[in-house]
């Protein structure tokens, strides 16, 4: 009789290396968690409990979500080199894959979306500018993750590799947020994207936000481009940028021709901009993502 399962032969240490690397993990969040109480004047249970502010629960919850998709990068990553080197490897990555996260959401706030406070909009409840905000926090983690991943290794080569990787995130986010902003001044009589998103337009956030995951998954599919070398310093991190950038580039034009042929008859840009259309904009958001893990999963296969 043929067997029903066929699996693939594991490690017998393997579930023990899984909960250091969980356990370690979990305690990564908790720790995150406290010390946003602790330098916060925001309480999380009254913002969600009492005062009600879906804005606040949706960056909340985009944050956490990004700070997990970095953890997963490292679970796993030293299995088989002795639970003391998986533990401290644990640690060490997921602290230093967490901070940089945390650098690139600064770095967004403060150079990207750099005309208003954002956490001023979220404790006044605007759910667009924290939608925009967990669509950051996520595209800066997909990037990161990738990032570790392509990083061969745990020396400080490594960690050399991942944390210049930091510039790979804001530069490419903030050229696509620019030129974003270009073009819905072009076609909305100069209108600012920034300003309108303080407005509270969520089909915008919904549009802008599909665009900057989509260009993360794009610009993530460059580790399989890229060889990695460890003491290269400057050729892995202008090696990122170019192919990254010229992946976002890229799915601007491919999501553009998309978008007139799914779309056809519709006027896109005035539904959305106009009319705040959220199906439209639901639309063009999930074929950006849509696009970017197409072709970045045909660079996996090539």
């Amino acid at each position: 009789m043929e067997q029903l399962v066929t699996l693939n032969s594991l490690s017998s240490d393997l579930p023990l290396y899984l909960a250091i690397d969980i356990g370690i993990a979990v305690v990564l969040l908790l720790a995150i968690r406290a010390l946003a109480a602790v330098f916060s004047k925001i309480s999380v249970r009254d913002e969600l409990g009492e005062r009600d502010n879906f804005a606040f629960g949706i960056s909340i919850a985009g944050r956490m979500l990004s700070l997990t998709i970095v953890l997963s990068a490292v679970v796993g990553r030293h299995v088989g080199m002795g639970y003391d080197v998986a533990a401290m490897g644990m640690l060490m990555f997921g602290t230093l894959g967490i901070f940089l996260v945390k650098v690139g959401r600064w770095g967004h706030d403060k150079i990207v979306l750099n005309r208003f406070d954002k956490d001023k909009m979220i404790s006044e409840k605007n759910v667009s500018v924290a939608l925009v905000d967990a669509a950051s926090a996520v595209s800066c983690a997909i990037i990161t993750k990738s990032i570790i991943e392509w990083a061969q290794g745990s020396d400080m080569n490594a960690i050399v590799a991942i944390v210049s990787g930091t510039a790979v995130v804001l530069l490419v986010l903030l050229m696509v947020t620019r030129l974003y902003e270009y073009r819905y001044a072009e076609y909305n009589q100069d209108n600012s994207f920034q300003r309108t998103l303080c407005k509270g337009q969520l089909a915008l956030a919904v549009q802008h936000s599909g665009n900057l995951i989509g260009t993360a998954i794009a610009v993530s599919a460059a580790g399989n481009i890229l060889q990695y070398d460890a003491t290269a310093y400057v050729s892995n991190i202008t090696g990122w940028l170019i192919v990254g950038l010229s992946m976002a580039l890229l799915l601007m034009l491919l999501s553009s021709l998309t978008k007139r042929v799914v779309l056809y008859g519709v006027n896109f840009r005035r539904e959305v901009a106009l009319q705040h259309n959220v199906g439209v904009a639901s639309i063009e958001a999930v074929l950006a993502m849509g696009i970017a893990l197409l072709f970045s999963n045909i660079l996996v296969v090539g």
